[in-house]
Formats: structure tokens, C-alpha cells, sequence
């Protein structure tokens, strides 16, 4: 199936005859890690050793760092590893949690950020030179959250300079490589931040969401990516793509560890308030599939695999027809109202490509803008209702191809990896995650993208729990 061989944890177990349903050939070289490495332990499983004081924060921080000292001269995952400060937090958190003071199931945990997260003190530099030296003097909302929760942030993530591709190989530091195989792309924008989670240099990375750079890079790289609901996770100290449409969310490699990141990164908005601990199963889940999704014939196969499991599950499906977005001019506008005074003064230091992009756009003038930004507001309250009116969750192949090599994408160009079957979610500000469904003929992994209604993150995270469970394409792993 692949050239790499394919890790298992030794508490791995094919239990579920839907898996042979869903296509999943093991390789013949399964290997187990030692009880000691926790190289690939879930959130939850580690925070659980770290409460009890079986695991120590410290030991589990100097691990990542070791682990990134040694990759990321392969991977080129991380733009600012923040190793000092990261084990400073590690301390603290280890002495806390001795003395009674646990903050939660992040508290402890390694996590990295995308580089266009704004990091009190610490460069946030978008991948391009033109911000190579900006230190902000404030976190991001998103930031003080994971910190009050005991998160060690490790570092921060290279990514498609700007956020303005989905390939992650134009960077002002170069292309980032996907663990699986280092001659492909592992999607983008938020690459970086699924490389390293790949890799094993961290739990979980925060990324952002325009049009598919969560997803796409979760499915390149065989994690989990979640989207929640537009403006669920604040994006407040985020450097910009389209405001309008930008989503933050969590990459990670369970549908499990999604749910404790929500939890900690919506906060009091959070309207599902999910209980990581337990995954409440809808009865007969009604999913929708949509008619018209763009698929090569391999990634049609696979998906076709995923519906046979959901049907082996008991899910109802039934054919649905995705509503038309209406011409906007939203992302264009936004875009340059942000380049533009930056180009003024930097142009020399953009990627020529990035420039060529931003200047090819055409958006209208302000009463064009407004229109179009009242249109999608318009429609963000009536489609959610009307999509899922009869069904829970809509399903749809993350990407429409199999992930392409860095060559490809160096000849195709920045969005080399359509997001043909991710940005309409973001233009209604929907729900989304993308979840592990299986690989390719070029040995990659492949996604499965599930959606929601507005406000439908729990039913989301049900159902992508329940597909996970029977399948374990989540806990199978690059040999790095």
C-alpha cells in the first residue's frame, strides 16, 4: 500500500469487520512502541497520566524537543521552536500539578501554534519576510486560552506564506515537507502545523481556516482537523486572510482530543460544551451525501468505502444537493484592503507568486463589498437550516485528488491542492472536520470530511467519533 512502513501503538487491535469495508490493509511490519514512549499518546490518555503523576510535563516537553531538534531538519515544520519558554512552563505545570492544582486535560500537554498567531513577545511572522521581524506585544484571544489551561506551547509553525495557498511549500523558510513522504506536500495552509503533529513533535497544533487550511492539511497528513462554527473560536490576534471567513481550530489525531481543544478554545461560547470524556451516539444518524463533489476515481473509491462502514453502522443516507454560493467579492476586498498598505512599503519582500495572486484579484468597490458581505450574511442564516433539514451530518471526501508531490506543486502552483470540497463550508460558516478514511495508491492518507449544521459541533464530533472507532486509521503512522 505504502513505501513507509506503518506504526501501530500496542494497544491497537482491529476489532471491527468494517474495517475490511473500509479498505484498511496492514502492513506485514507492525510494529509497538514501548509502554515509555509516548511519542503518539492521545491527549487524553497522557492527561491522564500527568494528573496522576505517572508522566511527567517536564520529561514529556524535553521529549518534543528532542524529537524536533531531530525531525525538523527533514519535515521544516517549525519556523520558532520556543524550547527555554516551554520548558519553563513545563515546570510549573509539573509543580501545580503535585500540589493539587490541576487545570484540566490540556494542563502539561505540548502543543504548537501557526505562525500567524499572534505570541506575546515571540516573532509571529506569517511565513513571509515581510513580517521576518514582527513581535507582537499581546497573545492572541486563542493564545490566553490555552494558557490558562496549562498548555505548553512548544513553538510556532511554518506555513503557505500569508496563508495564501494550500500547498505550505512557498515560504519565506522554506517548503514544509509531510512527514508520510518527504517529496509531498502535506496541504495547507496550516502545513507546519500538521507536519509536526504528524511527526510526533507535539499533541496537537492550532491552525486557521479560510477555505480548507485545517482540513486539508489534516487530510494530507492523516490527523484529524477541525472547523468549528464561524466566529465559535475567536480570531482576534490572528494576522488576516479574509476576516470574514477566517476560522481558528485545532489539529490533532483523535476526533477525542478535538473535543477537549474546543472546549478549551471556545470557552464560554462554546454551545456544546462537549464532554471529551464520553461521545453520546445519535440513534439511525440520517447523513446526507453530497451529488455533485469533485473526486478523482481512487478518492471516489475510498469515500465510496467510508459510506459502507456508515452503513454497516446503521447511518441512513441520502443523496443531497449542496446550494450555489452567489458571486462574492468578500475575499478579494478583504484580502488587499490588508496587502495593499503592505505592499506599499514591502513589496520587494513578498514571494513573487504570493504578489502575483494578490495582484490578480478584481474586487469591486466598497457598495459591491458591502452587498456581498450582506449576501453571505444572509445566507449563513438560511442554508444551515435548509441543508440539514432532513439530515444530521453531510459527508464529502476532504480533498478531490490524491496528495501531490512538491514538484507538482511547484509547477501548479499555490493551491496545487484544490479546495474545491472545503471552502463552501467556510463561506457558510459551518461546521467541518476532516478525519483519517485511508490511503492512497502513492501511499498518502486521505480524509473524510464531515459537516454539520450551524451550531452542530457535538453532533459532528459524535459521528466522526463513531466512524474512528471502528476503523483506526488515526492511530496508524509515518516510520520517521
Amino acid at each position: 500500500m505504502s513505501k513507509n512502513s506503518l506504526y501501530f501503538s500496542r494497544r491497537v487491535f482491529i476489532k471491527n469487520t468494517a474495517i475490511v469495508a473500509a479498505g484498511l490493509a496492514v502492513s506485514k511490519n507492525v510494529l509497538a512502541y514501548p509502554d515509555a514512549d509516548h511519542t503518539y499518546t492521545s491527549i487524553k490518555e497522557l492527561s491522564d497520566l500527568i494528573q496522576n503523576k505517572k508522566v511527567s510535563p517536564v520529561e514529556i516537553t524535553k521529549a518534543c524537543l528532542q524529537r524536533i531538534e531531530r525531525l525538523n531538519p527533514k519535515i521544516n515544520a517549525f519556523i520558532t521552536v520556543m524550547g527555554k519558554e516551554a520548558l519553563t512552563d513545563a515546570r510549573i505545570a509539573e509543580r501545580e500539578i503535585r500540589n493539587g492544582r490541576w487545570k484540566g486535560p490540556l494542563h502539561g500537554i505540548p502543543i504548537s501554534l501557526k505562525d500567524n498567531i499572534d505570541t506575546a513577545g515571540i516573532r509571529t511572522t506569517a511565513a513571509s519576510a515581510v513580517y521576518k521581524d514582527r513581535v507582537p506585544p499581546k497573545d492572541a484571544d486563542l493564545v490566553t486560552s490555552l494558557k490558562l489551561a496549562g498548555a505548553i506551547l512548544i513553538g510556532k509553525t511554518n506555513l503557505h506564506e500569508f496563508a495564501l495557498g494550500t500547498t505550505s511549500h512557498i515560504s519565506y523558510y522554506g517548503a514544509v515537507r509531510n512527514p508520510w513522504n518527504t517529496e509531498y506536500i502535506p496541504g495547507g495552509s496550516s502545513g507546519g502545523s500538521a507536519a509536526a503533529v504528524a511527526a510526533g513533535m507535539c499533541y496537537a497544533s492550532i491552525g486557521t481556516d479560510t477555505g480548507g487550511s485545517i482540513r486539508l492539511p489534516a487530510a494530507c497528513c492523516g490527523l484529524v482537523g477541525f472547523k468549528p462554527t464561524y466566529s465559535l473560536i475567536s480570531t482576534k490576534g490572528i494576522i488576516p486572510v479574509v476576516e470574514s471567513v477566517d476560522h481558528a481550530g485545532p489539529i490533532c489525531r483523535s476526533v477525542q482530543d478535538a473535543a477537549i481543544l474546543l472546549n478549551v478554545l471556545a470557552g464560554d461560547k462554546n454551545n456544546c460544551n462537549h464532554d471529551y470524556r464520553s461521545f453520546n451516539n445519535i440513534r439511525e444518524p440520517r447523513i446526507g451525501i453530497e451529488k455533485n463533489f469533485k473526486a478523482s476515481d481512487e478518492i471516489r473509491l475510498i469515500f465510496n468505502s467510508a459510506v459502507n462502514v456508515f452503513h454497516s453502522l446503521g447511518c441512513k443516507t441520502t443523496a443531497v444537493e449542496l446550494p450555489a454560493i452567489a458571486p462574492s467579492i468578500v475575499g478579494d476586498a478583504e484580502i488587499e484592503a490588508y496587502h495593499q498598505p503592505l505592499i506599499k512599503l514591502s513589496k520587494s519582500l513578498y514571494d513573487p507568486v504570493t504578489l502575483n495572486d494578490i495582484f490578480l484579484s478584481k474586487a469591486g468597490g466598497s457598495t459591491d463589498y458591502i452587498k456581498s458581505l450582506k449576501q453571505m450574511e444572509d445566507d449563513r442564516d438560511t442554508i444551515s437550516e435548509r441543508l440539514f433539514k432532513n439530515i444530521d451530518v453531510l459527508i464529502i471526501p476532504t480533498t478531490a485528488a490524491a496528495t501531490p508531490t512538491i514538484e507538482y506543486a511547484k509547477e501548479k502552483g499555490p493551491f496545487a491542492l484544490e479546495p474545491t470540497n472545503t471552502d463552501h463550508f467556510n463561506y457558510y460558516g459551518l461546521p467541518a472536520i476532516s478525519i483519517p478514511c485511508g490511503f492512497s495508491e502513492n501511499g498518502m492518507p486521505v480524509g473524510l470530511q464531515i459537516i454539520g449544521p450551524r451550531g452542530g459541533e457535538q453532533k459532528v464530533l459524535n459521528i466522526a467519533n463513531r466512524y474512528q472507532q471502528v476503523t483506526g486509521f488515526h492511530l496508524m503512522y509515518a516510520k520517521l
